[in-house]
């Protein structure tokens, strides 16, 4: 312990050191008082502290990326007028898409990974290392996306901006990495809790999605952080820009069966949702077009459906509120529908129609160029098929729908069965709308959805490829340990090797001034051609009638499986188990010997990574 607190008098003195002979240009003063906090508090006070200052920053960050994109939103909807509507909604969101795109190029340096999986992906293989320069790309990427029309959500910019915020704190005050895959989570919660005014919610996604397959003891920075988050969205944010409902009907337990057959509805839905992102991805990818290109096409299509459809314009969030406030005109009144008769049947086709495109609309937006996440476009979709169930209930002649009720727990159905985040989107619908007395319809409807989406696929559509090629933490840990190690790092580059045509007389020699118990028997182009042991050898080096002449060639083996650099730690220990080998041969494509790969050096390594989990 003294030595450990030495060392940490020693650092702190270095960086003052360095302050006093930089000044400002190297070091900040506040800095400074952080480094000495460090060195003065525990462990646990100082995550405390850095849980409120992640906290704080990625809140105010939240709030900085909502109020610019609703500043943005009024400017062109109340500044900027058009002697036409339709050339409003041509112009803006593909403008938003070509911008974005621009920005990402010239900016960024073409730099575009967005999305909760690059943040997964960083805590497990990037040791939870966020760039720096997320702390602010995706703050202006989705501005501009989102503010001019982009049909996504902001939150999956904010979690991205609140974790690259928390990252680069850690990194500051060489934080180790599961504090350091803390704060990276405390700040995405922040960002979370301030983008809807939820923190129960925000900590509950950093539970469910980002730390998914990592074990931590300690939450308490997580909810400061969402405490800090929040409270900064309720002081700072109008109240029109807060996600906010103040209209529900009290829960009746007699209304089950809605909530019985929604569960299903929105679960289905979100199965169709998650399959067009898939199918427009692939589609957009598929393009041998330019990135510009590709964003002027996706920007031209997001511009036709906002025409026909001008629901599917932003967030979306206020054609929620319309459902909840009884406002179901002022939802068409722009689009080309208003030139027929206004009854139920037409609202209905409308709405159907905005359902079946909005999942075109968002991954149109998310992946021909623009930024955004699927946060928004789930809960609108979710509101939406609630409103189009109880639309359909009453006309079908059923009295007491519970209307309010059954487009707040939709948002909760189709949010689970998108983002596979069942509790997040519970407290998160319970939170902004004051509903706790819901909790068992909410329950109810996202349990279902969860459960069929899971039903679909295990994994998360939008992460599974990741999960599949160990690149993300599941919650299988054992597998999430195995996918950390590297198999370069266990390939012995330095084995011996022997000419196949080589006199046994050499192979004593190589075993006589060597430390290897295997060996590999190549040709004069290091292909190669068998393996021997020191067990192999053995019967030879005793016996005295051995014939000098015969060569290596004559006694090798074949070795009972080859593997190759880009095999994963995990399908090597199976190798191992299959052929009951300890020690096996490393080849490249031309079948090349690179080295051998010893079991117990990975076996070892786990061992360590276990250790170092559990401390």
């Amino acid at each position: 312990m003294k030595i450990h607190n030495k060392k940490k008098y020693l650092s702190f003195l270095k960086f003052k050191r360095d302050f006093q002979k930089y000044g400002l240009e190297k070091a900040r003063s506040y800095e400074l008082i952080l480094h000495w906090l460090n060195n003065r508090l525990s462990r646990n006070q100082f995550l405390v502290l850095s849980g409120i200052l992640v906290g704080c920053t990625a809140g105010l960050a939240g709030v900085i990326l909502k109020t610019l994109v609703h500043n943005i939103h009024y400017f062109i909807t109340n500044k900027v007028h058009f002697e036409y509507q339709i050339l409003f909604y041509i112009v803006f969101p593909f403008l938003g898409i070509v911008l974005t795109t621009l920005i990402v190029l010239t900016l960024f340096k073409g730099q575009d990974r967005k999305g909760i999986g690059a943040i997964l992906y960083e805590i497990a293989q990037n040791s939870s290392i966020v760039a720096s320069v997320k702390m602010y790309s995706q703050v202006i990427q989705s501005a501009v996306t989102v503010g001019l029309g982009g049909s996504a959500g902001l939150e999956s910019p904010i979690a991205v901006t609140g974790a690259a915020i928390g990252s680069n704190f850690a990194q500051t005050y060489r934080l180790n990495y599961k504090e350091r895959t803390l704060l990276l989570a405390a700040g995405a919660t922040a960002g979370i809790a301030s983008a809807f005014n939820a923190p129960i919610a925000g900590i509950m996604f950093a539970f469910e999605i980002l730390l998914t397959g990592v074990v931590f003891t300690d939450f308490i920075p997580l909810v400061v952080a969402a405490v800090c988050g929040s409270l900064l969205s309720r002081i700072l944010l109008q109240e029109d820009v807060l996600f906010r409902f103040y209209t529900r009907e009290a829960f009746n337990y007699k209304n089950v069966p809605y909530y019985l057959i929604l569960g299903v509805v929105t679960g289905l839905y979100a199965r169709y949702f998650v399959i067009i992102s898939q199918k427009v991805e692939h589609f957009i990818k598929g393009l041998q077009l330019s990135k510009m290109r590709k964003a002027m096409f996706g920007g031209a299509v997001l511009s036709l459906l906002c025409v026909l459809f001008p629901p599917l314009f932003g967030e979306g969030y206020e054609t929620v509120k319309a459902f909840t406030n009884g406002n179901t005109h002022s939802i068409i009144e722009n689009s080309f529908f208003r030139y027929f008769e206004i009854g139920d049947w037409t609202i209905i086709i409308f709405l159907v129609l905005v359902l079946l495109l909005k999942a075109f609309a968002t991954s149109f937006t998310i992946f021909s160029g623009g930024n955004g996440g699927n946060f928004a476009p789930s809960l609108f979709a979710g509101g939406t098929v609630g409103y189009l169930f109880a639309l359909v209930c009453q006309h079908i002649g059923f009295t007491d729908v519970p209307v309010t009720n059954l487009v707040l727990v939709g948002m909760a159905g189709a949010m689970s069965g998108v983002m596979y985040a069942p509790l997040t989107a519970i407290f998160l619908i319970a939170e902004s709308s004051f509903g706790y007395d819901l909790f068992i319809p909410l329950m109810i409807v996202s349990i279902m959805s969860y459960l069929i989406a899971k039903w679909f696929s295990p994994i998360s559509p939008e992460l599974k490829s990741l999960a599949d090629e160990g690149k993300i933490f599941t919650n299988k840990h054992d597998k999430n340990l195995l996918f950390a190690l590297r198999t370069d790092d266990f390939i012995d580059k330095y084995s011996q090797t022997i000419q196949e045509n080589a006199s046994i007389t050499d192979l004593f020699e190589l075993v006589k001034n060597g430390d290897k118990n295997i060996f590999a028997v190549v040709d004069d182009s290091r292909i190669l051609k068998g393996v021997l042991t020191l067990d192999d050898i053995r019967p030879y080096l005793f016996n005295k009638e051995i014939d000098p002449l015969q060569t290596v060639g004559q006694i090798m083996k074949a070795p009972p499986a080859v593997l190759h650099p880009e095999n994963k730690p995990l399908d090597i220990l199976q190798t191992f188990d299959d052929t009951g080998m300890w020690h096996l041969p490393v080849v490249n494509g031309n079948n090349g010997f690179i080295g051998f790969i010893s079991k117990s050096s990975i076996l070892m390594s786990y061992r360590q990574l276990l250790k170092d989990y559990s401390d």
